[in-house]
């Protein structure tokens, strides 16, 4: 990224019928330390120049010259620390005038503080329409808890942090009466409310499992599917008709093997007579 020493926004000009760019980041805006990233703004296809501003104390502004019309900047960061956590927005220029700044974008720094650890209560194992409530520990002074479920949708919960009597911080998170459902797998995070995009590592992964789910799905095939109870019955049969066959061929064998040696017993008995 090349960026801008000095800056004058006095001489920044805006021009209504420019459309706002876009600001996203890959892989996504949650990274963790050291791990690599990129920035992206698209502007519309006159945008000549574009321009990256971070917000805050550490305020810095980047620009980028694009080569060809309908391109859009990229700004990497190779090697991310907590240095680059923060807001951010971007703009153009085209022979039109400057664009409107962007939609703000926040870029998360993980992994910078120990992990906390969480638990749910009374128990990871509920019952449909059971209460479950999130808990999230660590003996670090975090203002703030995140709590995040994985998966397509992503949620997350934001918790004020409270001082247990035992000195350590905690969040809770009530999630209320739980509904039959997939198992949901959640994390937990800490900051502290002045570096709000500067995270700690992630918890280890706490997994939700709603008892009676696997009894319903394995049962639900012989309940609702004359077919697959009918198979299990024709294998039933079957085996019950190899274990009598295989009783029947033991009990013969058994019987000649009796009578061969109460043979051999009588043959020499009848040569000393």
């Amino acid at each position: 990224m090349r960026e801008v020493i000095s800056w004058d926004p006095t001489f920044e000009y805006f021009s209504e019928a420019l459309p706002l760019p876009i600001l996203w980041a890959e892989p996504g805006s949650i990274i963790s330390w050291g791990k690599s990233v990129t920035i992206l703004c698209q502007g519309n296809i006159q945008a000549q120049e574009y321009y990256l501003n971070k917000e805050g104390r550490t305020s810095r502004l980047y620009s980028q010259t694009v080569m060809e019309p309908g391109s859009k900047a990229m700004f990497p960061i190779l090697f991310i620390t907590e240095l680059y956590a923060g807001r951010y927005r971007c703009y153009y220029e085209s022979p039109a005038g400057s664009s409107e700044h962007s939609d703000m974008l926040e870029l998360v720094v993980t992994d910078v503080y120990s992990k906390p650890s969480l638990s749910a209560l009374p128990s990871s194992v509920v019952t449909p329409g059971e209460n479950v409530t999130f808990q999230c520990v660590s003996w670090l002074g975090f203002e703030t808890f995140i709590l995040t479920e994985e998966g397509e949708n992503k949620l997350s919960w934001m918790g004020d942090s409270q001082r247990h009597p035992n000195g350590h911080m905690q969040a809770l998170f009530p999630m209320g009466p739980v509904s039959p459902g997939h198992r949901r797998k959640f994390r937990c995070y800490g900051y502290d409310n002045s570096n709000a995009q500067v995270w700690s590592a992630p918890s280890e992964p706490l997994e939700l499992i709603i008892s009676g789910m696997v009894e319903t799905t394995s049962s639900s095939p012989n309940m609702s599917d004359p077919k697959t109870g009918s198979h299990l019955q024709d294998h039933t049969v079957e085996n019950l008709t190899r274990i009598t066959l295989g009783g029947l061929v033991l009990l013969v064998l058994g019987i000649l093997l009796f009578d061969a040696q109460h043979s051999q017993r009588k043959t020499p008995d009848a040569a000393r007579r």
